[in-house]
């Protein structure tokens, strides 16, 4: 699920100084940073996921939606689950502006991840209120809402809704914090 993770090196432009022109630019450093991620992402998809999983489908035999609309409401979702994944590490490089090291935020964001999105457990086996407090998490949207998509375990609207407020709340707060980082900025190294 490389997809999902990786790939923001702001934490480190943040810790050598080198974040003061990006803030300076007339593009917004958050959507710029998405931009990059997407294609990103884009590019691990087609490069990582789609060989492995037509030779797993030859080998082994993989049963594929019928239907059109699932696989057009499992790209979104998998679009918006990336946005989701976007935002939380976006929130964790930013913490570089504050902190000295963001190591420690991102092990314990990479651990909450692992457990809360599906990528290790489904969800739906984790006990009562376990389950479904960890069903509301964001993380949930990262990896379980676009599996039970694909698997036609969810209702389509109500899947791609969650994931939609998840990833506008995440860049809300994202664009907040930027705004806040512009005002007052320490900057290590820089």
């Amino acid at each position: 699920m490389e997809v999902f993770g990786g790939g923001l090196d702001l934490a480190q432009r943040i810790r050598t100084g080198d974040v003061a022109l990006d803030l300076v630019r007339p593009a917004s450093l958050q959507l710029w940073t998405l931009a990059d991620d997407l294609g990103r992402a884009g590019y691990l998809f087609l490069i990582r996921s789609v060989p492995p999983t037509l030779i797993g489908a030859a080998l082994f035999g993989i049963r594929f939606p019928a239907d059109p609309a699932v696989w057009a409401a499992f790209t979104v979702s998998m679009i918006l689950g990336i946005v989701v994944s976007f935002g939380l590490r976006y929130l964790v490089a930013m913490s570089a502006c504050w902190i000295m090291d963001e190591r420690g935020v991102q092990s314990m964001s990479l651990a909450l991840t692992l457990f809360f999105s599906g990528m290790i457990l489904p969800l739906v086996l984790f006990p009562g209120w376990l389950g479904v407090l960890a069903g509301a998490l964001p993380w949930a949207a990262m990896v379980q809402v676009p599996a039970d998509v694909f698997l036609g375990k969810r209702d389509l609207l109500g899947a791609l809704a969650f994931q939609a407020a998840w990833g506008l709340a995440l860049l809300a707060a994202g664009a907040a914090v930027t705004r806040i980082a512009r005002r007052k900025v320490v900057i290590q190294g820089g």
